[in-house]
């Protein structure tokens, strides 16, 4: 099987990325003889924030000589992203390896696996066989029928936050939603949650108590920021002082902040995670595609792959930070499931003027209609018949008119976007 077998076959295998459900995961992974079995997890749910979180844990363990998988989800540039041992992803051979294993069990399956079980199984695999020290563990959507929650047990369970978002498989509210992604929390197992709403946060400590798992929300409050440009930031939080990270946007402490309360909280449990690891790791982590800097010349390109109403809302706040009162070009793109209107909303708060495209997904939403939206938000903006178009047309009204280039809206777009940059 060569790599492009593999991927072949991976997107191929049910025709559907992801249908909530435990029982097709359960049946590979007892075909495959249950390699989740054995390892430890640190398991991550949550509408925004997971990504973040799951770098700079990972990066901080690696820093502390561990041994650690990472599964996250969507991958930004190549496939292997989602299944890595630090920050190094699987190699192709291995992949293809592992694919060739897995698919005589799949294949054998009267109700297939979905290409995102088809994936965990992968993961689970790999870090079984590369002996990791744990795993962390991202869910893919919501966490009580996500395939990642075939696992039994976690070190930690991890909430980052609770917004609307797949309200069509999770619920129309918040406390719905939160529900399902309090479904990752374990009998006994500790759980580590950044949401401090009172109505989703109720439905989460009910969940914990329900299972006996011993429940703490982070004190945000304890958070000092001592510098935030784009060079990075400065935090303290609680005993972690000059804590410095690279990652960009004024969402990253309080992402931080719950980084360091599961260092406490692992070494409550017996991990040895020493300071000064804490501190490289937390700098070194890098996570693409999050309020990444793409271009530092002028024009400034700025990239946050924020796709839903709270992370767009987000990434406005930390872009009035950094630009003040500037306006600025936006290239945008967004899927017709997302909260489009209220999106519009917020970049019409920032955007001088917005160059809207249809991404390459068959959940996007065209760029004509999304351009009318913004439009009637306030801020001008043109249709474009490409991802390609609608680039060079805002980059040379950002060169044009001496203003940032800011692209928000969809993860789906980065490669081809660097692509560009870089040509």
């Amino acid at each position: 099987m060569t790599y492009d077998e593999a991927l072949a076959y991976i997107h191929s295998v049910n025709g559907t990325f992801c249908i909530p459900g435990l029982s097709r995961i359960r049946t590979l992974c007892e075909g495959l003889g249950n390699p989740q079995s054995g390892l430890k997890f640190i398991h991550v749910t949550g509408t925004n924030g997971k990504g973040s979180f799951c770098e700079m844990l990972t990066s901080v363990l690696s820093a502390s000589g561990m041994r650690i998988g990472r599964f996250t989800s969507p991958y930004l540039r190549c496939f292997n992203e989602r299944i890595a041992i630090g920050d190094t992803p699987i190699d192709n051979d291995t992949l293809c390896r592992l694919t060739e294993r897995v698919r005589p069990i799949a294949d054998a399956m009267e109700d297939k696996p979905t290409e995102f079980e088809l994936i965990s199984a992968l993961g689970f695999l790999y870090f079984k066989e590369e002996k990791c020290d744990a795993v962390v563990l991202e869910v893919g959507m919501g966490g009580r029928f996500d395939s990642t929650n075939v696992i039994e047990c976690a070190l930690l369970s991890v909430i980052t936050g609770i917004a609307l978002d797949h309200i069509s498989f999770l619920g129309d509210t918040v406390e719905k939603i939160a529900y399902e992604k309090a479904g990752i929390i374990k009998d006994g197992c500790p759980v580590l949650s950044a949401v401090t709403e009172s109505g989703p946060a109720a439905v989460i400590e009910k969940e914990a108590r329900a299972k006996d798992a011993p429940y703490k929300v982070i004190d945000k409050s304890a958070v000092t920021v001592k510098k935030c440009d784009l060079s990075g930031t400065v935090l303290d939080f609680g005993d972690h002082k000059d804590i410095e990270i690279s990652l960009l946007g004024l969402y990253q402490p309080e992402n931080a902040a719950l980084v360091l309360s599961a260092i406490d909280a692992l070494r409550g449990i017996g991990l040895s995670i020493p300071e000064d690891a804490v501190k490289r790791g937390m700098k070194a982590a890098y996570w693409p595609g999050r309020f990444e800097i793409l271009r530092k010349e002028a024009p400034l390109i700025l990239y946050d792959g924020a796709h839903n109403a709270q992370g767009i809302a987000a990434a406005v706040k930390s872009l009035c930070h950094y630009f003040g009162e500037q306006r600025l070009t936006v290239l945008t793109g967004v899927l017709k499931d997302k909260d489009y209107r209220a999106i519009g909303a917020d970049l019409a708060t920032v955007g001088a003027h917005a160059f809207t495209f249809t991404p390459s997904n068959p959940r996007a939403l065209d760029a004509k209609t999304y351009a009318q939206v913004l439009t009637e938000r306030g801020i001008g903006a043109t249709a474009c018949a490409s991802l390609k178009e609608a680039y060079e047309k805002a980059f040379a009204d950002a060169k044009e008119n001496g203003r940032p280039l800011v692209c928000l809206g969809s993860l789906y777009t980065y490669k081809d976007l660097m692509d560009y940059i870089n040509n």
